[in-house]
């Protein structure tokens, strides 16, 4: 898996403040389980798990996301709660 997608993601997300806390709790909400004890030691979601959603939403599970659908899936998880 390659994270050069992450970079573009950020960078969509810091000009958004509105949408920090969200995606700050994205990623823990994604966070392998048990993630602090296991190197590197960072919440990282699990690489399969993100094959699954990158061919589900792009057909192709080595496809990497789009900023503009990195800010499309925070909005969404920041108004399910209002909607749900």
């Amino acid at each position: 898996m390659h994270w050069r997608w992450l970079a573009g993601a950020a960078a969509a997300v810091l000009v958004r403040p509105a949408l920090w806390f969200t995606a700050l709790r994205q990623v823990f909400v994604l966070a392998r389980p048990g993630w602090w004890r296991r190197a590197p030691w960072l919440p990282l979601p699990d690489a399969g798990y993100l094959r699954f959603r990158f061919q589900t939403a792009y057909g192709d599970p080595d496809h990497e996301p789009e900023p503009r659908d990195v800010v499309t899936y925070l909005h969404w998880c920041r108004a399910w709660p209002r909607v749900a």
